[in-house]
């Protein structure tokens, strides 16, 4: 049950976005997908994505906000628990928080990974004809090693601007929204294409109707708990999987 490149490739876009690497043991995890019914179509393209890894395809779950004092209904889905995923999780977690790695310059190289990324956390403001992508807070040094290999690997020059003065944005100006839409295009599925313009070169025409852009607190993780650890009881066990070469050996 190892990962496939694209996989490789798809999993860090979920890693830095909505994707939440849960702990089940000392040196295994499991990957949680949450999405709301808004997004249904989006999440069974994530589950055909790791068909060979997940435990059952996604199913809608109600929970009560007593805040809010309302009912929200969303689809959720997670994967076998593996080794796999346990070495992914100590690259991009410490102290139970997600952190942005030092090598993420060797790692985020894919416009696969971009786009899912940027399907996760991304909104485009017609207004302004800018995308931007929200984020969990960062240090700056995180930040910094995050911009840095943007520029990197795909020539991007975004921003990191504070919304509500809490949290994290990289802000891409018009310009710089038309090489992210030109990288990333042919890989955003229909479903999430409201997050582009119709012509997303230009970057010009009507904002498509779709969901508000959502703060970090909506996420799989921030909805968990980040340092809940699970038993592996029902998962398949250690030996059962068999990573590639490529995948093996401690990070």
């Amino acid at each position: 049950m190892g990962l496939l490149k694209r996989q490789r490739e798809i999993l860090i876009g979920l890693i830095l976005g909505d994707g939440y690497l849960q702990k089940t043991g000392r040196r295994s995890a499991r990957l949680r997908l949450e999405h709301s019914e808004k997004q249904k179509e989006y999440i069974f393209w994530k589950y055909e994505q790791f068909r060979h890894l997940m435990q059952a395809p996604p199913h809608l779950v109600e929970r009560w906000n007593p805040i809010w004092r309302r009912t929200y209904r969303y689809w959720r889905c997670q994967t076998y628990s593996t080794p796999v995923l346990g070495r992914y999780r100590r690259r991009f977690y410490a102290d139970g928080r997600k952190r942005i790695p030092e090598d993420i310059d060797t790692l985020l190289k894919s416009p696969l990974s971009l786009a899912v990324w940027y399907m996760d956390d991304g909104y485009y403001d017609r207004r302004d004809r800018s995308a931007c992508i929200y984020l969990p807070s960062y240090g700056p040094d995180e930040l910094e090693r995050l911009c840095q290999a943007l520029q990197r690997n795909f020539d991007l020059r975004p921003k990191v601007v504070w919304k509500k003065g809490r949290y994290p944005c990289l802000y891409f100006p018009v310009e710089e929204t038309r090489k992210l839409f030109a990288l990333i295009g042919e890989h955003v599925i229909p479903a999430m294409r409201y997050k582009l313009p119709p012509n997303p070169v230009t970057t010009e025409g009507a904002k498509p109707e779709g969901p508000a852009p959502r703060t970090p607190s909506s996420t799989a993780e921030s909805s968990q708990g980040q340092d809940a650890v699970l038993p592996d009881a029902g998962d398949v066990r250690d030996e059962d999987i068999v990573c590639p070469p490529e995948e093996s050996g401690e990070w």
